[in-house]
């Protein structure tokens, strides 16, 4: 293996967050511009909004498995192809029908980038980093979004400027095809496959040539890998399930507390409570700044607090700040008081989904599940969460009618407040440990429902 730096390495690994970020942040802006001139109906509006969403849980769901038996790099490269492709048939679409289609391409990449990152990020970082090292996904995430808010407001004078909005995402695609041809492959997938002294290159070069510590985590991984790739009977089995209730519940909670609803929501306050149409874009760049210097904090604290505390802090931050807003909403429209407060509540609200559970979400489903199943797992984690953000994303604007503002945001708020209970409950610490002794705590488990069942 050639050597790379662990910076290149990285950064190129989690390229494809800002892809992700990019392509499902840029619609809100070249949607204005879509409906007008290829004369789209709320229904067709719709769905070329939600095409992504589709294509993302078809991705998740076919190419995030695959990298158990084809590697996580080559599929890697697949999705940065799949990027590329979506992102240029979405720019020269001539009406609807390619739109969609383009669009559910799209989405695949977006899809598959979900499933395969954080595994891919987690499986290459030491123990004592992986936090930092896999909630760099959300960061890119962050930042793709940034992106795209900065991108529709440059072209947002120009008559095909949506197509612009769309085919810039061309070109990170084709920087990430370039930089992941240098990638190494996953030192996991490298011992599974029978190329155990690549696999030692490669922990050696993301270790610093720390010998000692390398000698030690390839026998850990070899004695992981001796066990026999598992298929969905053990994705569903007793000694995963607390592995799979961990990551089927993070990925709804993640949603169901209305994080994109309310990102959707932001411009549509600011216009409410008195800005322009331009003023507004302007302010939700200012947000998107916010939101990735609060998600580049929380990178850096990854790793220096518990993830259980992190999510519990996170959902009372969020719950609170829900509470405070809609109540701030429903006296908006009389009130300039009011009114900025709701605009600093939903700020606030950002910050901490931004620092908490945006990353730690991804973070920990890249972790819990077992070796020979860990593809599948994260992907089928990946699916559930696209499937909850469809489900919020198309139910949002016929709740919103018949709730109202104020009442609805209480309802994600009230959710916020369950989140905790399924985290002190379900919900267990992974932080400073490596990969293989997670996989040990399963197994005990496991053993102790075993001996107890056995004894009674």
């Amino acid at each position: 293996m050639r050597k790379v730096s662990t910076g290149f390495v990285y950064f190129f690994g989690a390229l494809g967050g800002l892809l992700f970020g990019y392509d499902t942040g840029v619609i809100s802006g070249a949607i204005l511009f879509i409906q007008k001139q290829l004369h789209l109906g709320s229904w067709q509006q719709g769905w070329v909004v939600s095409a992504v969403l589709l294509g993302a849980v078809l991705g998740a769901a076919i190419i995030g498995p695959s990298s158990d038996r084809y590697g996580r790099k080559k599929l890697l490269l697949l999705s940065a192809i799949i990027f590329f492709i979506g992102a240029l048939g979405s720019a020269f679409s001539p009406e609807f029908w390619t739109l969609i289609v383009s669009r559910i391409i799209l989405g695949m990449a977006v899809g598959a980038a979900s499933a395969l990152i954080p595994t891919y990020l987690a499986e290459l970082a030491p123990a004592d980093k992986r936090g930092t090292v896999s909630s760099l996904f959300q960061l890119m995430v962050m930042t793709g979004i940034l992106l795209a808010y900065i991108t529709n407001y440059t072209f947002s004078g120009m008559y095909t400027g949506w197509r612009w909005m769309l085919g810039f995402a061309a070109i990170p695609a084709a920087i990430l095809f370039l930089g992941g041809l240098i990638l190494p492959e996953s030192p996991r997938f490298l011992v599974k496959s029978g190329r155990d002294e690549e696999a030692n290159a490669v922990l050696l070069n993301m270790n610093k040539g720390d010998k000692s510590a390398v000698d030690a985590e390839l026998a850990q991984i070899q004695q992981q890998a001796a066990i026999k790739s598992g298929g969905w009977s053990e994705l569903f089995s007793k000694f995963v399930r607390p592995s799979l209730v961990i990551g089927i519940g993070l990925a709804i909670f993640q949603q169901v507390m209305g994080c994109n609803t309310v990102l959707y929501y932001a411009p549509t306050i600011f216009t409410d409570v008195g800005f322009g149409v331009s003023a507004a874009l302007l302010a939700h760049i200012g947000i998107g700044i916010f939101n990735v210097i609060v998600t580049a904090v929380a990178v850096a604290i990854m790793d220096k607090i518990d993830r259980t505390k992190m999510l519990i802090g996170g959902a009372i931050g969020m719950g609170v700040s829900l509470f405070i807003m809609s109540f701030a909403m429903k006296f908006s429209g009389e009130s300039h008081a009011a009114a900025i407060i709701c605009v600093l509540a939903l700020t606030i609200y950002i910050a901490f989904f931004s620092a908490t559970w945006g990353p730690v979400m991804w973070v920990m489903i890249g972790e819990v599940f077992p070796l020979n199943i860990r593809g599948l797992g994260n992907s089928f984690a990946s699916v559930i969460n696209w499937g909850a953000n469809m489900i919020v994303s198309l139910t949002f604007p016929s709740l919103l009618d018949f709730f109202g503002t104020g009442s609805l945001f209480i309802g994600y708020g009230v959710l916020c407040f369950v989140s905790i209970w399924f985290v002190k409950k379900y919900v267990f610490e992974t932080r400073n440990r490596s990969l293989e002794e997670i996989e040990a705590t399963l197994r005990e488990k496991d053993d102790e429902v075993e001996n107890t069942v056995t004894t009674h």
